[in-house]
């Protein structure tokens, strides 16, 4: 076993102390307004956002941002830092990604297992810049590296749907069975897929996101 494959569990663990656990990402509004109220219904939204969301714009993303820190291209990832967080549709996903982007720096530099000059550059960074970050500087293959991003997000949404439809983790480990299958095929395509050709056009989950902002009783940060 790689030490490579090591630190990649380490980075999609859900014990990294990055808070993705606090976060829906407007499933709960979708749980809250009858739009998901069982295990099937829960894969449907969370299966749609992972083909055009997840996949098709953060992990594209990723991967870009991969290759511009191991070319050692520090205004490449710049230029792809600000794009990304341009693309956040609302207050809730940009706050997320950049709060969870200052943790994961903030756990880099307290682990000094390598240098974080360069993250010095970002006053704020998004999350997946860091994790790319990380990735790189632990030498993790790129498509193991975007499959593994694709996890977290995925394991942390479905563990959402467990507390909020809810269901019993039986149910959770059944849809993290059926979406997981999926994985390889979108981390494949995310490494392929040129920037001018993503995009993460989502009304329905842009729009939950921004009616989750002023949901009066809730569990989840966004």
């Amino acid at each position: 076993m790689s030490q490579a494959l090591i630190r990649l569990m380490q980075l999609v663990s859900p014990v990294l102390p990055v808070g993705a656990y606090t976060y829906s990402q407007g499933l709960e509004w979708a749980v809250e307004t009858g739009t998901v109220q069982s295990e099937a219904a829960a894969q449907v939204w969370i299966e749609d956002c992972l083909e055009f969301g997840a996949a098709h714009l953060e992990a594209v993303y990723l991967a870009h941002m991969l290759r511009a820190w191991q070319g050692e291209q520090a205004d490449q990832a710049q230029a792809l830092d600000a794009a990304f967080l341009a693309s956040r549709e609302t207050a809730e996903l940009r706050a997320e990604t950049l709060q969870m982007g200052h943790s994961l720096a903030r756990l880099l530099r307290d682990l000094e297992e390598s240098s974080t000059q360069s993250l010095a550059l970002f006053a704020e960074p998004s999350y997946p810049l860091v994790w790319s970050f990380a990735a790189s500087a632990w030498s993790i293959p790129m498509e193991e590296a975007v499959a593994g991003y694709l996890w977290a997000w995925l394991e942390n949404q479905v563990m959402a749907a467990v507390k909020l439809v809810p269901f019993g983790q039986t149910a959770g480990q059944r849809l993290l069975l059926a979406l997981g299958r999926k994985l390889p095929a979108c981390a494949a395509a995310a490494l392929q897929t040129p920037l001018e050709q993503t995009c993460n056009s989502m009304p329905a989950f842009a729009i939950a996101s921004c009616c989750h902002e002023t949901q009066y009783t809730r569990l989840f940060r966004s």
